[in-house]
């Protein structure tokens, strides 16, 4: 498709199947139709869809933003709005297998829901997406590790490369594994597409073998552009070679 074309230089993208396709499935994104800061319209949704799937992606697990006083999104909405992106994905004949999830910001708005018992999405085995303000560290965070695995969950921390507050304290996010958290670097950083330092934390994640997800946390177009760059990085070889739980989605 033209689209296509124009993204990937006028050709097909050759070779980035047999890169991200071993990944397979995306468990982390932003597509769902105006639900949040990522896509703004099913037109968009559908544009992202072909890209991922050129990129070599099997199926995609949407994770629209909840957080209280921004994004207040309910399983009934998110589930909503897979379900026109699901028809319209059918209709253009996209071979893609659609999910959702959501992607929850540590507030007292979760950790509210956690003491009421209220569903919240999650992906796989019981796995929850969850992220925190990337400036200053959760007063909480421990708290609401505990909760969640109290509950049943599996907590998933989104792109832990890039929460500042742990730059100079490598060792206490790697602390975060012993409480039972698994850790989600976002493919984009191992470009630098966020910055150095996040680009270096998403590095030696990787080194040490201590990446459990990767996610695309694809908002847009840019996204995917700076995607088609990550198949060149040594890392995303390193990456690949590590029993991603991506696989088991």
């Amino acid at each position: 498709m033209q689209f296509l074309k124009n993204l990937f230089g006028g050709s097909e993208p050759e070779g980035l199947e047999a890169s991200l396709g071993e990944i397979g499935v995306d468990m982390h994104s932003h597509i769902l139709p105006g639900i949040d800061d990522g896509s703004e319209s099913l037109e968009q949704s559908l544009e992202l869809v072909r890209a991922m799937k050129a990129l070599g992606y099997r199926k995609l697990i949407m994770t629209p933003h909840v957080m209280s006083d921004f994004y207040k999104n309910t399983p009934e909405i998110i589930r909503e709005k897979l379900a026109l992106l699901r028809q319209a994905v059918d209709e253009a004949g996209i071979e893609m297998e659609l999910d959702c999830a959501a992607e929850y910001y540590l507030d007292e708005g979760l950790l509210q829901k956690l003491d009421d018992n209220e569903e919240l999405l999650t992906f796989g085995d019981n796995y929850l997406l969850f992220e925190t303000s990337f400036l200053n560290e959760p007063l909480n965070l421990r708290e609401a590790i505990f909760k969640m695995r109290s509950k049943g969950y599996k907590p998933v921390l989104a792109h832990p490369e890039r929460y500042t507050y742990f730059y100079g304290k490598y060792e206490e996010l790697v602390g975060l594994k012993e409480l039972g958290v698994l850790l989600q670097p976002n493919l984009n950083s191992l470009t630098g597409y966020y910055s150095s330092s996040a680009k270096e934390v998403a590095e030696k994640l990787v080194e040490h073998g201590l990446v459990d997800f990767l996610g695309s946390d694809t908002h847009g177009l840019k996204h995917i552009n700076t995607l088609q760059k990550v198949v060149s990085t040594k890392h995303l070889v390193k990456a690949l070679a590590l029993p991603l739980r991506n696989r088991q989605l």
